[in-house]
């Protein structure tokens, strides 16, 4: 029997005992004449003469399609049994991620549709199963078309610049779940390390009928913390849990890099439900111009990291395969990554927070401006904040990169209002972490003051960085700094968010992507690096900087590892002159 892939729960943040993983083998087949819906291809007997292997993209090879012919519309088929253990509850479908929009069928039935190609969907089918076998079909459109989320999936029929293959459809776990009822729909933990508290926000499905008595357990390393009952009235309530021990403010442990501890959180409602989450004890913000973690300052180290993989594109072939980029980030000295134009997979942050690896959660771009535009990005705005709410490894989100989709906005006031909303959502669905709005150039209101510099060697970065003052009035790589009518409050934290991009002259070939001239050997690599760092390094208000990038991806030949993995120069040689350089720095 094959592996079925992928096979590991796809949100440890949010688990319940009873599940079942969809993914595997599903029946496929294109509709490039859109004739599926009149042809009844969602009634159960139509059968698809093609295969594929769920959770990977059809233009992948982990897929078994692997074709990058383009196909806008593509349908799905699968039959699944009810275990007996999640008989006589309620029955969620999820899915982790399907690009761009999709229509759900069970045994010929509408269940739901979604969009949004990076935010999940859940769907309660409890009415629509049947005993023994259920057909379960799904239609999917994932047009070449501007206005929604794209992030690095190219729309034209060829790779160009640093944009690559597309993914269509779904590209993350499918899975069932037996809930109670009524049921959670989600459990955000805000923790407050001044207060010594955590505030649990539970929001069910429905608002309950009678009261429903909550247990709450908190414990962290096995060991029970805390164990205290509520009584839910209201479809959504707050739980607030102590996490002092004694007369001071101390007794719980502050999650950070050094020292990422997470407190579980087992939540039993007496509907049936039951749910575990986790979340640590951080606070991050931005104080005149400094980025304090716990309060204290933080320099941050980081690496863009795409998340790209050649066999399986955006899908991560594996959970192995998800901790090894993070063990590789850690490894050459980082302290974080910029996920680049990518809502990651889940279990990448789960990963991110046991092994204490800071992350910057970033929105795939759009690259039309439009009010559709507008409200998809708002959308996956929402909807990667929902998810992700309780991982302690994020810290920052950034809902726009170098004017991506908002190329006017240095003067168009629309797109800097565009900018200002986002940032506000995010403040207003998440007021814990900080924001980088336009990260790149022509900066509105944000707490990042986010630049990108690729000058080739050290003397070129340091004259474009010689004063705050300066750099707040001229131009950054033939883009305005700050979008024309916008100030400084002069507290943001300014942070060189993309330098280096350095690649190897040996590796280019006809169609190759890269900044500058490429070097020709480790010495001349190792020179240019240590070049940029220093300068970066000695900016004398900058508060970080991020390394462009982890590995290679495609016709990108800028990585430190190339697609599969493999380093291309000495990880702990380039990790000595990361985190302290001859003792200069730390």
């Amino acid at each position: 029997m094959n592996r079925i892939p992928r096979s590991e729960h796809p949100r440890p943040d949010f688990v319940r005992p009873e599940w079942m993983t969809l993914n595997g083998e599903w029946e496929f087949s294109f509709d490039d004449a859109r004739v599926g819906v009149a042809e009844g291809w969602q009634a159960p007997g139509k059968h698809f003469d093609g295969k594929i292997v769920v959770p990977f993209c059809y233009q992948c090879e982990l897929s078994g399609v692997n074709t990058a012919e383009k196909h806008e519309v593509m349908w799905y088929r699968r039959s699944f049994a009810v275990p007996e253990n999640m008989k006589g509850k309620r029955l969620l479908l999820r899915f982790g991620a399907v690009d761009y929009a999709c229509e759900v069928y069970v045994n010929g039935r509408s269940a739901g549709a979604h969009t949004g190609g990076y935010t999940p969907f859940a769907l309660d089918i409890t009415e629509l199963v049947a005993e023994g076998e259920n057909d379960l079909c799904v239609r999917v459109r994932d047009p070449y078309d501007c206005t929604q989320p794209r992030g690095k999936q190219n729309w034209k029929d060829h790779w160009f610049g640093c944009w690559y293959t597309p993914t269509s459809g779904i590209w993350q776990s499918v899975y069932l779940e037996a809930a109670g009822s009524p049921y959670l729909l989600s459990a955000h933990v805000t923790p407050d390390i001044d207060a010594g508290t955590a505030s649990l926000r539970l929001t069910l499905n429905e608002a309950p009928v009678q009261p429903v008595s909550a247990k709450v357990t908190v414990s962290i390393e096995g060991k029970v913390f805390r164990a205290q009952a509520q009584t839910l009235t209201e479809r959504s309530q707050r739980v607030l849990i102590d996490m002092v021990e004694g007369g001071e403010i101390v007794g719980f442990r502050k999650w950070s890099p050094e020292d990422p501890a997470l407190y579980d959180v087992h939540i039993e409602l007496d509907g049936g439900d039951d749910v575990t989450t986790y979340f640590g004890m951080r606070s991050i913000e931005v104080k005149d111009g400094y980025v304090l973690l716990n309060k204290q300052p933080l320099y941050q180290r980081l690496v863009l990291d795409q998340g790209y993989w050649p066999e399986s594109l955006l899908t991560p072939p594996s959970d192995e395969a998800i901790r090894a980029d993070i063990e590789w980030t850690k490894r050459f000295g980082y302290n974080g990554a910029r996920k680049h134009q990518k809502v990651e997979d889940p279990r990448y942050y789960y990963w991110a927070d046991k092994m204490g690896l800071l992350v910057w959660g970033e929105i795939p771009s759009a690259y039309e401006f439009t009010n559709e535009s507008i409200k998809n990005l708002s959308d996956t705005l929402a909807g990667f904040i929902d998810r992700d709410f309780n991982h302690p490894c994020i810290i920052t989100w950034v809902p726009l990169n170098e004017s991506w989709g908002v190329d006017r906005i240095y003067r168009d006031k629309r797109m800097q209002a565009c900018s200002d909303m986002l940032y506000a959502q995010a403040k207003a669905l998440d007021g814990t972490r900080l924001v980088s709005s336009n990260d790149g150039w022509e900066v509105p209101k944000t707490d990042i003051f986010g630049l990108h510099d690729y000058a080739a060697w050290g003397d070129v970065l340091a004259k474009h960085f010689e004063s705050r003052e300066r750099v707040e009035k001229i131009s950054c790589d033939h883009h305005m700094a700050r979008a024309e009518g916008t100030e400084s409050t002069g507290k943001e934290a300014f942070i060189l968010t993309e330098y280096g991009g350095i690649a190897f002259e040996e590796e280019s070939e006809e169609g190759a992507w890269g900044y500058h001239e490429k070097v020709r050997d480790i010495e001349e690599f190792f020179a240019r690096y240590q070049s940029v760092t220093d300068a970066a390094r000695a900016i004398p208000y900058c508060q970080g900087y991020c390394y462009t990038q982890l590995t290679d991806v495609q016709q990108e030949i800028n990585g430190l590892l190339t697609p599969d993995r493999k380093p291309k120069i000495d990880p702990e040689r380039f990790a000595k002159l990361t985190t302290n350089p001859d003792g200069r720095y730390c």
